[in-house]
Parts: C-alpha cells; sequence; structure tokens
C-alpha cells in the first residue's frame, strides 16, 4: 500500500465485512519489487516515505489505530534504519536480511546483491511485470536479462499475476504467453529461493539502496549492528 488513499479505500471496504485490518505496510517509491507508482510519479517529493507517512498514521488511527509499518526506507546505511522504528509503529529491512547467511535467497542471488554497484538497480518497465506496475530489479538478474534479449521462452505454470479477459474477467497472464515485454514474477522469485518446481531463470528484486549492501553477515552480527553494538 503506498498513499492514505488506498489505505482509506480498504479500511471502508473491510469495515462493510465488520473487520479492520491488523496492520499496514506502507510501502515508499525506493522498495524493492512492486512500486505502486507511475513511473513518472517515483521520484517526486511528495513520494517520499516521510510526506506519505503522517497522513497514512491519520487513516490508521482514525479507523482503530492499527500499526503502520514502513518498507523502503531511505537510509544509507544499515544502522541508521534505527532512527525509523520510533516514528512508525515498525519498519521492514529488507534489503538488509537479504544478505544474511541465515536468509533463503540462493548464494547467487546474496553474491549479486553484495557484488551490485548503484547503477545495477533498475526500476524495470519494458521488460517489466505482467501486471504493468514499475518493478524494481538488479539488473543483473539472469530472467531479466533473458527478457530484455527477447531470449525468455514462457514457462509460467502459476498465473498468479493477471490481467483483465475481453470478458473482464482476471485469466490472463502475460508471462505465461510472451517471452518479451515482461518476466515472470512468479517462477523467478520462486527460482531466486531456491525453491523446488521453478521452470525459469531467477529474478533478484532488491530495494533502491541495495547496492550499499557489500558483505554478508550473521542475523546476529546484523541486529548488533542495528542496534548500535
Amino acid at each position: 500500500m503506498s498513499s492514505s488513499r488506498a489505505l482509506q479505500i480498504i479500511c471502508r471496504r473491510w469495515e462493510r465485512q465488520h473487520y479492520r485490518p491488523d496492520a499496514v505496510v506502507l510501502e515508499g517509491p525506493l522498495a524493492g519489487g512492486h512500486l505502486g507508482f507511475q513511473m513518472d510519479q517515483i521520484d517526486l517529493e511528495e513520494n517520499t516515505l516521510e510526506r506519505l507517512l503522517p497522513p497514512v498514521k491519520e487513516v490508521a488511527q482514525s479507523h482503530g489505530d492499527f500499526p503502520v509499518i514502513v518498507a523502503g526506507v531511505s537510509t544509507p546505511t544499515r544502522t541508521s534504519a534505527v532512527s525509523w522504528l520510533w516514528v512508525p509503529t515498525a519498519c521492514r529491512l529488507g534489503r538488509a536480511f537479504l544478505a544474511t547467511e541465515e536468509s533463503s535467497a540462493t548464494e547467487a542471488y546474496k553474491q549479486a546483491v553484495v557484488q551490485a554497484k548503484q547503477e545495477d538497480i533498475v526500476v524495470a518497465a519494458d521488460p517489466g511485470s505482467p501486471c504493468g506496475l514499475p518493478f524494481r530489479v538488479l539488473r543483473t538478474s539472469p530472467m531479466y536479462q533473458s527478457a530484455l534479449a527477447d531470449r525468455r521462452t514462457p514457462k509460467c505454470d502459476k498465473g498468479y499475476v493477471l490481467l483483465k479477459d475481453e470478458k473482464g474477467s482476471f485469466t490472463r497472464c502475460r508471462a505465461k504467453v510472451a517471452g518479451d515485454g515482461c518476466f515472470c514474477i512468479c517462477n523467478g522469485l520462486c527460482s531466486s529461493a531456491g525453491l523446488a518446481g521453478s521452470e525459469e531463470e531467477p529474478l533478484y528484486t532488491v530495494g533502491t539502496n541495495a547496492w550499499r549492501v557489500d558483505r554478508i553477515v550473521t542475523v546476529r552480527e546484523l541486529m548488533a549492528e542495528l542496534a548500535g553494538g
């Protein structure tokens, strides 16, 4: 969720079913994977996480005061990310824990993150996600490279990212039928985690500051660093 308006809509619809969110993740434009913004909105000042958070917290408070978790934190180092913990309820630090020994990412994924330069982190659109939303990824991802060179052979057998067909039903997955213009999120992410059953190359999603990760550490070492130890 990337705006107070989106959260307001969710809350109103859920309240009709006598339910409210247990928590919400506010994902800014610097996060990895899908971004809830158009390409020309990603770098706008009003869409920074610092500007998005206050109105989102207001909506959360007006609908039961449930926790707000921020993601896509624009911090220069792992350690300074701890400052965000005092503003929302919690902070999601995906890139920091991605390159830990305990992470479920493959060794190739971890090494790709450690070796990444700032220019290796791109917001992909063509090729991009089957649903058409901007998607931040490592340029060196094997699947992204195959889609970029029109070498990807469609092998998606899941179809979790669906678009409407000519009848208005959500049945169409571009990644199932096309090898150009898009990559396969379902199998690409499964492959990057080393899960059995994926028939395609890995796709490495990262946040915009993942290039700052320069080594693989244990979770214990990372937590000590975050705590200032």
